[in-house]
């Protein structure tokens, strides 16, 4: 019988330093994004493209390559975020002005696709295919905030009082509607259960970090900053909001989940309010960890 280890199940050093590795751009752009700018500036043009494909590292340090399939998806993991950089540096030289080129919404609609259909999923054990959302929000990262330098996503890790508050508030307004709405539809089922302080604040952070954060940075912080650039506020935030909904289509069900899209649905245009309020990323993902994090504890 194959030990944990060798199935995977038990985190490596080596997975700990390559998700470290994942982490480590997300952190950057959080809490330096100005000094981590300036740094990219000052590349070679050449440079700053290829420089994304480092991220491909992570994949080599857990999988470990031996084989051709293995090989290939590697050469993916540094494919596909220089022609990320490559392709919002162009939007970049076309649309000096912001006012959101094809390019951006070619590239947000290739990342969120491989995300919401799992696409690079395969490349990864399945209980570590987070890699590949991390790698793949990383190159957004990069090329939204240093190469396209794309301005009013309001991400910042260093979170203000009033994030709090605005996030808070949006929490309190969609919690009573997706509750009476979501058990009206069989949605949510309550779990009369008392878990440890410990256990609600992990689940707090984790989500937050790893689903609420890269969630709310793709569909507030880059789509909405750019339709509303296009559509103006209200068109932005309902299309926002369906399309939130919509990529939550396949989420724990085999078909089509038109209860999880409603209520998603729903919840992204209380997330896309916390974000505009202040075009802060991390106010909308505060209510965006509040209600996953509920809903996971007492309402799943």
């Amino acid at each position: 019988m194959p030990s944990l280890n060798a199935l995977g199940l038990v985190p490596t050093p080596t997975m700990w330093i390559a998700a470290a590795l994942t982490l480590f751009p997300l952190l950057l752009g959080g809490f330096v994004p100005k000094t981590v700018a300036r740094i990219v500036e000052r590349l070679p043009p050449i440079i700053r493209i290829v420089a994304p494909g480092l991220l491909c590292i992570p994949y080599a340090m857990v999988v470990r390559p031996r084989d051709l399939v293995h090989l290939g998806w590697l050469l993916l993991y540094a494919v596909v975020p220089i022609a990320i950089a490559w392709m919002l540096w162009q939007a970049k030289l076309a649309d000096r002005t912001q006012r959101g080129n094809w390019r951006d919404f070619l590239v947000l609609t290739s990342l969120g696709l491989a995300v919401d259909l799992r696409w690079l999923e395969r490349a990864w054990p399945a209980h570590l295919a987070i890699f590949s959302k991390m790698i793949l929000l990383d190159a957004g990262i990069y090329g939204f905030l240093f190469i396209r330098q794309l301005d009013g996503v309001g991400f910042d890790l260093l979170l203000r009082r009033r994030d709090v508050a605005t996030g808070v508030r949006e929490f309190v307004w969609y919690t009573p509607i997706a509750v009476l709405l979501g058990l009206w539809l069989r949605f949510l089922h309550v779990h009369a259960v008392v878990p440890r302080v410990s256990t609600v604040l992990f689940a707090y952070v984790f989500t937050f970090l790893f689903i609420a954060i890269p969630e709310e940075l793709f569909f507030r912080g880059w789509l909405q900053n750019l339709l509303e650039r296009r559509l103006g506020r209200w068109p932005a935030l309902l299309l926002t909001s369906v399309l939130f909904g919509l990529s939550h289509f396949n989420k724990r069900a085999v078909h089509f989940n038109w209860r999880y899209v409603v209520l998603a649905t729903i919840a992204g245009f209380f997330y896309g309010r916390a974000w505009r309020a202040e075009r802060r990323v991390g106010a909308s993902a505060i209510t965006h960890a509040c209600v996953d994090t509920i809903w996971s504890q007492w309402l799943r």
